[in-house]
């Protein structure tokens, strides 16, 4: 596959013509820094602690980068032996890498400088989910890991977005700027992990949609699933609930995505399918209304949780 991926290393941009975290941060070298600050400050003020909630654990996520990247080196073919091979498939998991290393910078920052939240708390959360690691049952299959990576890349797409609109309903400009380019980005990174995909899916159809199945039929697990903050095991569940019921990430999206994979990779009309790859499409063909159904009965349920305490946020309850 490496002649296709040197054409999709295009969709990267070069470093010149990136943002920066400091493109969306008070410059503390000029001589108002002070005022600069204020008036950073001023509406991160009106931020729910919902909404700090989420965007902490979707940073906590971007900052587990190094498990990522040394996910994807471990798939099959895929590996950048010495650091700095010339390959494709190195190229862009280095260029990946470094675009997505900008995420995580610039979230720690503004939420550092907006002093909501209680950062010795979130950092703690971070070295332990990088201590922590995560298995997405994928082993070192790049099928899998392909799918995996693409479902994600949507996914936290999705959430990114979903946290953008919102930081806009509650007056912050500059966090709505901020979530809503590194959603611009995710889409980008998720564009090029479906298009691996598809080429896998021309080369090997039973193949991919066996990888395919496997994955789905375990259901997708999500790289933050191993956060631990000291203070009890369901950070992960309780973060999640949060972003249930804020709409930023829910059991319909999950499902949506689901849905919108099947149809990229054009799975309700491949042919040709032995008996076992068959089964597994008819399966991937069905499982989006099934995730729709679920969704309403965990929109129900989510109505019913009790409020619970994030650290994150000094302990108050959310």
């Amino acid at each position: 596959m490496e002649e296709f991926v040197s054409g999709q290393l295009k969709y990267l941009k070069p470093s010149e013509e990136n943002w920066q975290p400091q493109d969306w941060l008070p410059d503390m070298t000029d001589e108002d820094w002070v005022e600069r600050v204020e008036a950073f400050r001023e509406p991160a003020k009106g931020l729910s602690d919902a909404v700090l909630v989420v965007l902490v654990g979707d940073m906590v996520t971007e900052e587990a980068l190094p498990t990522y990247q040394k996910l994807i080196n471990g798939f099959e073919g895929i590996s950048d032996e010495t650091g700095t091979d010339p390959s494709p498939w190195a190229q862009w998991t280095r260029g990946w890498t470094a675009e997505e290393n900008r995420h995580g910078d610039l979230l720690n920052k503004y939420l550092y400088l907006t002093g909501r939240v209680d950062m010795r708390a979130v950092e703690l959360t971070i070295q332990n989910l990088l201590r922590n690691g995560f298995d997405p049952s994928t082993a070192q299959d790049p099928y899998k890991g392909f799918v995996y990576t693409s479902f994600q890349e949507r996914a936290t797409k999705v959430s990114h977005k979903n946290v953008a609109q919102l930081a806009r309903a509650e007056g912050d400009d500059s966090l709505q700027g901020i979530c809503s380019a590194i959603a611009s980005d995710e889409a980008r990174h998720e564009k090029v992990y479906t298009n691996f995909m598809s080429h896998i899916f021309e080369q090997d159809p039973n193949g991919s949609v066996l990888a395919f199945h496997d994955l789905m039929r375990s259901q997708v697990v999500m790289p933050s699933h191993l956060m631990q903050d000291g203070s009890g095991p369901d950070l992960f569940e309780n973060f999640s609930a949060i972003a249930q019921q804020l709409g930023v990430y829910t059991a319909k999206h999950y499902g949506d995505i689901v849905e919108h994979l099947v149809h990229s990779w054009n799975v309700e009309h491949l042919t040709g399918l032995n008996g076992e790859a068959a089964e597994a499409q008819d399966y991937l063909c069905r499982l989006g209304s099934r995730y729709a159904k679920l969704a309403e009965r965990s929109q129900r349920r989510q109505a019913k949780i009790e409020p619970r305490q994030f650290s994150w946020i000094f302990n108050r309850a959310v």
